[in-house]
């Protein structure tokens, strides 16, 4: 195990800085590119702390709905060719579930403040 700062907490620090600091002293073309490098910043945090079990969450799923073994990779492309040849449709509820999970888990680590996001959370 690694000793603190794990890299999202510097990467989340760093952040902070750039936002709280740096970026009410900029004006213009300087403002936006500091808020997409932020948004960059905050994006690689989410992926250090959720990828991982994101991607374990879908292999699982995966395994389970194919009934078999592989890396991600693999299980997401067969599952594409099964989706392909109708040999799994929406009528399937795992396949449902699955695809909904995976959607959600996306949104957390690209997209978390996107309002029907939110609004599925509060839903829970």
């Amino acid at each position: 195990m690694q000793d603190s700062p794990q890299p999202q907490e510097i990467v989340a620090v760093v952040s902070a800085m750039l936002r709280d600091t740096i970026l009410p002293q900029l004006e213009g073309r300087a403002t936006f590119d500091l808020r997409v490098a932020i948004n960059a910043l905050e994006l690689v945090a989410r992926q250090l702390t959720h990828a991982d079990s994101s991607n374990a969450a879908e292999h699982a799923r995966l395994k389970a709905l194919l009934g078999k073994d592989g890396d991600l990779t693999a299980l997401n492309h067969a599952l594409s060719q099964m989706i392909e040849a109708g040999a799994l449709t929406l009528g399937n509820p795992e396949l449902c579930e699955h695809l909904w999970a995976t959607t959600m888990d996306k949104l957390k680590i690209d997209q978390p403040n996107y309002a029907a996001y939110i609004a599925e959370l509060k839903a829970e």
